[in-house]
């Protein structure tokens, strides 16, 4: 790179976008023009990739969440010029944090599902294949949290409020979309997706809902009713104003839907209007599904399938037959979760309202699947009912999928195994070779060498090369300095660095003083009662009770950090955020407690906070209730980053232990067998009156003396979901008290051997060194060689 002409062009950019020099720049505006800067740089090989993939198969990743996180950073990473602008910045006496920090969060997303897509359009995009991502363009995000003592509180997320320089808008592929009772226009701005070193830049391309006119009534505008007059404007803008709205009520299921009908419609009109403009000798679809491959992140986009058949049968011409078969040859779905409540019902007159026509064909798909079950497979009417995607007033998403796709793909062993074996059994029972297990996978790029740059330095040192940059499992190559003890005590540092950096976070971001010497206990991931954020809030109150009873107890000093957003309408683990959030308050205020127990609750727990915990991490809490799990990919990057696990035998953790090996990680609490064999049986309040420490704990949610303010009746609810069951349910279903006792047992382990630095270190080298299966360039090569049938582009 030219650091003189770099410094030349940013100067043009500050001067184009803010008129104003260097000199007299806010960090925003510098943040603004440097990121002008590099959107310039990506261009000509973007428009080079766009028109390389125009005549081969593309693969088209359909998700709800692209959790992208910042964007500045890592595409100066994947250009290969992060360290040479960060000198330049440094030579003009700029620190390149503080122009980063100018940057929000893109507001894409909330958990796992999103920042694996994120991972996966980056893999793509760095092993040169042609996959391009649809999504939304929230314009609020799921919610940016705050805690007003101790509760949680939703807030807008208007991460657009500054503009926005990694999109570009894109008005000429503006597409109508047509509800039962309105219609909207999707707008579309593209984000570049830029490969590793590789000249190759793909595409995300997310969609706006805007009103098809201005959406603005002057006349009622100039007769006063100013509310009136851009209710229009509002309604069309409230398509894609939130992630996943709030679907208690009716209203929010109906704009749920009609979210997912929105963008999976403008996806499927883009596609087919660039494969007539690419094959225009082609009119009849003979090879569409030749060239295109599409791929169902979870349920959210499944009503794509009928939309193509529509658009095929009454905007194309297509027989209703050719317009099935082409549908049933495009589609590959993944599935994310193994919970009932989570496989999208809908009800028959909500899909009615969002788009009748859709449900008219997915009634017809439903009625073809009967006489194909019958004619093929000789399952009798009186056995159909498992399979029926229409019945009892709902439209099965997942099974329309599944009988419509080509692939059907779980994300990690058990994950798969769960679903042949119980979740879709009678579906893999009739197609055995439609079912696979993908293993999900995290970016080394975002969560290695951009997030623990040291980190980073120290293996390409060690390996005597970068090659590990594009082969993660080079990494194996570690495992030679097992026992070198230089190379032990430099992994020692750089971790402690890292947890100096994450205090210095903590303190100024939430005001609380936490100790880099002490062990750094996390749990960052969705607030759900199945990942079990309640297990460890009663662990940490048990070791607050031992302290009281005994404030000179020989323990290696714990910070227990989580991070965690609960859904708005989920009010259990809401009151499990609260209850941690008085945990808290009580531990750290307490004298006889604070030097060797802190907790920390970090607010609004996003990418760009997840960069700087998970380089920081001791120890990586895994927790959830066997079988529950699908995946998980925290877990993989708190291994990415020199971290043990504590973990239940469940998820991806299973393939954690078996990379790494269990000796170098802390497995513990029931299996799936064990938990499926004591299902009928399991009395939670067994283990209640006859463990006292439980007892203990569990009856601290009652007692209004251990909290500060009110809220206590949140913790009601707690209790009872664990000892007292309401509506016939069996207490304690996640089985916290049933494992309480095996995890405080793996927890005093940990201080145990924690207290060995070496041997500790070795641990962490074995995970680092053997975290290489968990790329997602691994992930994305079995997706592209097994299922979408993709090649890299060439040139």
């Amino acid at each position: 790179m030219d650091k003189d002409a770099f410094m030349k062009e940013l100067e043009a950019h500050l001067q184009a976008k803010f008129s104003t020099d260097f000199e007299h720049a806010s960090d925003y505006e510098k943040y603004g023009a440097l990121s002008s800067l590099v959107m310039t740089k990506v261009q000509e090989e973007w428009v080079a990739s766009r028109n390389k993939d125009r005549k081969i198969r593309n693969e088209y990743y359909f998700s709800a969440e692209f959790l992208v996180g910042r964007s500045l950073g890592n595409n100066l990473l994947n250009l290969g010029i992060l360290d040479e602008v960060k000198e330049v910045l440094l030579s003009m006496g700029v620190d390149f944090e503080d122009l980063e920090d100018q940057e929000e969060d893109a507001a894409l997303g909330n958990g796992g599902l999103g920042r694996l897509a994120a991972c996966f359009i980056d893999s793509a995009a760095s092993m040169g294949l042609p996959v391009q991502g649809y999504g939304v363009r929230y314009s609020q995000g799921i919610f940016k949290q705050k805690f007003v003592d101790g509760f949680q509180r939703e807030l807008g997320d208007d991460w657009l409020r500054r503009g926005d320089f990694w999109s570009i808008r894109k008005d000429k592929y503006a597409r109508p979309v047509r509800f039962r009772d309105e219609a909207v226009m999707a707008v579309p701005y593209d984000m570049p997706i830029v490969g590793f070193k590789n000249g190759v830049v793909n595409t995300l391309r997310l969609w706006q809902a805007e009103p098809i006119d201005s959406g603005f009534n002057f006349d009622l505008f100039n007769n006063f009713q100013y509310s009136d007059a851009i209710a229009g404007m509002n309604r069309a803008r409230d398509i894609t104003r939130v992630l996943y709205p709030n679907d208690i009520q009716r209203a929010g299921k109906v704009l749920r839907l009609k979210q997912q009908y929105f963008f999976t419609s403008a996806s499927i009109q883009d596609l087919v209007i660039r494969y007539k403009k690419n094959f225009p000798e082609d009119p009849k679809f003979d090879h569409f599904s030749d060239m295109t491959a599409i791929q169902l992140n979870d349920t959210h986009p499944v009503i794509a399938i009928p939309e193509l058949m529509r658009i095929l049968i009454d905007e194309e011409g297509l027989s209703w037959d050719r317009a099935y078969e082409i549908a049933g040859q495009t589609f590959a779905f993944t599935n994310h979760t193994v919970l009932q409540e989570a496989l999208e019902k809908w009800p028959l007159d909500i899909v009615d309202e969002v788009s009748p026509r859709c449900l008219t064909l997915m009634k017809e798909i439903d009625a073809k699947m009967v006489s194909e079950l019958e004619v093929h497979h000789g399952i009798g009417e009186e056995d159909l009912g498992p399979y029926r995607i229409i019945h009892d007033g709902i439209v099965e998403m997942a099974y329309l999928a599944v009988w419509m796709s080509t692939s059907v793909n779980g994300v990690a062993q058990i994950h798969t195994s769960i679903l042949k074996a119980e979740t879709l059994a009678q579906w893999f029972k009739l197609f055995p070779k439609k079912f696979n297990n993908k293993t999900n996978g995290v970016t080394p790029r975002r969560w290695l060498m951009y997030a623990n740059p040291d980190l980073a330095e120290f293996i390409s040192r060690k390996l005597g090369s970068d090659d590990w940059h594009h082969d993660l499992t080079l990494l194996k190559g570690l495992e030679r300095y097992m026992d070198d003890e230089e190379t032990l005590e430099e992994l020692n540092a750089i971790k402690y660095r890292r947890k100096q950096d994450l205090a210095d976070y903590i303190l100024r971001t939430e005001g609380i003083e936490v100790d880099p010497d002490s062990i750094f206990d996390i749990q960052i991931k969705r607030l759900h009662e199945y990942k079990r954020q309640l297990l460890n809030a009663l662990h940490i109150l048990y070791l607050y009770n031992q302290l009281k009873k005994n404030p000179g107890m020989d323990m290696v000093p714990r910070t227990f950090i989580f991070g965690a957003k609960a859904a708005p309408g989920y009010f259990q683990a809401k009151a499990i955020i609260k209850f941690i959030n008085e945990i808290a308050h009580t531990v750290n205020a307490d004298p006889d407690t604070r030097d060797k127990l802190r907790v920390v609750f970090l607010q609004n727990y996003r990418v760009s906070s997840a960069e700087k915990l998970f380089p920081a991490a001791d120890v990586s809490e895994q927790i959830s209730t066997a079988g529950k799990e699908a995946s998980g990919t925290g877990c993989m990057k708190f291994m990415m980053n020199a971290t043990p696990t504590l973990g239940t035998y469940d998820g991806a953790n299973i393939e954690i232990f078996r990379e790494a090996g269990e000796e170098n990680n802390y497995r513990f609490g029931a299996t799936v067998e064990e938990l499926n064999s004591i299902a009928d049986s399991y009395n939670p309040k067994e283990y209640y009156f006859k463990d006292r420490e439980i007892k203990q704990v569990v009856d601290a949610l009652l007692d209004d003396r251990n909290f500060h303010d009110n809220g206590t009746f949140m913790f009601l609810d707690i209790y009872n979901s664990l000892v007292k069951p309401q509506h016939g349910e069996r207490g304690d279903q996640y089985y916290v008290l049933y494992d309480f006792r095996k995890y405080l047992e793996a927890q005093e382990k940990i201080d145990r051997d924690y207290r060995d630095r070496l041997g500790w270190a070795r641990k962490c080298l074995a995970n680092l060194a053997n975290s290489g299966y968990f790329s997602s360039d691994r992930t994305i090569r079995e997706y592209a060689h097994e299922i979408w049938k993709i090649n890299p582009m060439e040139g």
